[in-house]
């Protein structure tokens, strides 16, 4: 099939982990056959067109006027997207559009009309979710773009049982609309660090860590709802009995100067380690060289990190929330605490810091789990069955009818919409 996907971010333009999924996603999606385009936002060190991997990727930047906000500034990346996606449906005949969250929206139902094209929309994420209700006129306004986009889809995508729960509720979506397919991980990325011994990983951290300390890592956007905050809560209660410990924290965002100045009143500066945006090696190597990684989320759709942790063979601590709750089994392949929970946090870490053997066994069972669950190879066969099925009751529509009359036709005025259907019937050329 060919497939032309929407996301206002593709590496190496990453803000949070949608930009891997869809990386990933296409990635996997080429390999059983299909051709991926791949339609998103310019980024200074990217070309405006490049095939990479087999995946066509197609990048524009938003109209050069002045933004008084983000919105604002949306706006001007659809048009933007409008214009592009014209050009390459113009000159390529596709079966599906892909939409990814609600920033691409206004793009891909342009186009859906215009070319009559069904559109499949993955809601990685809601504004709802991320605020804990909407509290402002702009949520609301986002929120509303959301349900349209919803609204539009002929089937819409979800990363977990909690994400399907909420754009049911949220957005009023009948059940067999939605369609629950995980995010994914490419395992053997991950497992091809095991070439490398402990002390090697150890070794490319030597500016971050002592080789007596224990290793704490968390990867993520630097937003109140991935809980950092509540990670280095509970460090003082871990170092009256590990005093070793010692947290790196990798990504940027709004909230580090925040997190920054909370370790300095705390006076844990020698503790935590802020390492900024990390490249693809050194993130697989702090996996492999850290004892525990944990994601202490407030709100989680569903958490690629997570994954990617099992998939390096490192013991996981995760809050009891949203997808991460669907990922960890708690006490078999990692551990889960009562979200926005210090003491909860520091019990677990404990649990797995006295027993060796212990954290071993939950590694083993979460890498298992990652290889017979979350490969992107069978991920991208679970959408590549969605398409089909959509494309299969698109080409009985009438939609595709209207789309695939022959141009110059002329239907008498007489015609009823079933010899429209049979233009063997009552049609004069």
């Amino acid at each position: 099939m060919k497939i032309l996907m929407l996301s206002w971010e593709y590496p190496p333009q990453s803000v949070g982990g949608l930009a891997r999924h869809v990386k990933d996603l296409s990635l996997a999606l080429g390999e059983l056959g299909n051709e991926v385009h791949i339609l998103t936002r310019g980024a200074e060190e990217a070309p405006f067109y490049e095939e990479k991997q087999g995946v066509h990727i197609h990048r524009v930047y938003s109209l050069p006027l002045q933004n008084p906000d983000f919105m604002h500034w949306v706006s001007q990346l659809n048009f933007a997207l409008i214009e592009k996606g014209i050009e390459i449906l113009q000159n390529n005949e596709f079966d599906i559009i892909h939409g990814h969250d609600w920033l691409v929206a206004y793009a891909a139902r342009v186009l859906k009309h215009s070319y009559k094209l069904p559109l499949v929309a993955t809601i990685h994420a809601t504004e709802a979710g991320r605020n804990h209700g909407l509290h402002s006129p702009l949520q609301n306004f986002i929120h509303s773009i959301e349900w349209f986009l919803g609204y539009e889809s002929w089937k819409v995508i979800v990363c977990s049982k909690h994400m399907e729960g909420e754009v049911k509720g949220l957005f009023g979506l009948p059940q067999d609309k939605i369609v629950k397919i995980p995010n994914g991980v490419y395992v053997k990325q991950f497992a091809e660090l095991d070439k490398f011994n402990h002390i090697q990983n150890r070794e490319s951290l030597t500016s971050m860590v002592k080789d007596n300390e224990k290793v704490l890592f968390f990867v993520g956007r630097l937003v109140r709802e991935k809980g950092v905050h509540v990670l280095i809560d509970s460090l003082p209660l871990l170092l009256q009995e590990f005093p070793e410990i010692k947290l790196i924290v990798a990504g940027t965002g709004p909230m580090e100067g925040q997190l920054k100045h909370q370790v300095k009143r705390m006076g844990l500066e020698h503790k935590v380690h802020f390492t900024g945006y990390i490249d693809d090696l050194l993130l697989k190597q702090l996996y492999k060289g850290s004892d525990i990684a944990v994601f202490p989320s407030l709100y989680e759709p569903f958490g690629i990190v997570v994954l990617e942790a099992m998939a390096s063979a490192t013991p996981v601590i995760v809050s009891d929330t949203g997808g991460l709750s669907e990922i960890v089994s708690h006490g078999k392949n990692g551990l889960k605490f009562i979200p926005g929970n210090a003491n909860s946090l520091a019990d677990q870490i404990k649990a797995i810091l006295r027993d060796e053997k212990f954290a071993q066994r939950l590694a083993a069972t979460a890498s298992e789990n990652v290889i017979n669950e979350y490969d992107w190879s069978s991920i991208a066969k679970k959408t590549h069955t969605v398409y089909e099925n959509i494309k299969e009751e698109y080409e009985k529509s009438d939609w595709y009818m209207e789309k695939n009359l022959p141009k110059k036709l002329i239907v008498s005025p007489n015609a009823s919409l079933n010899t429209i259907r049979n233009p063997s019937k009552n049609l004069l050329s």
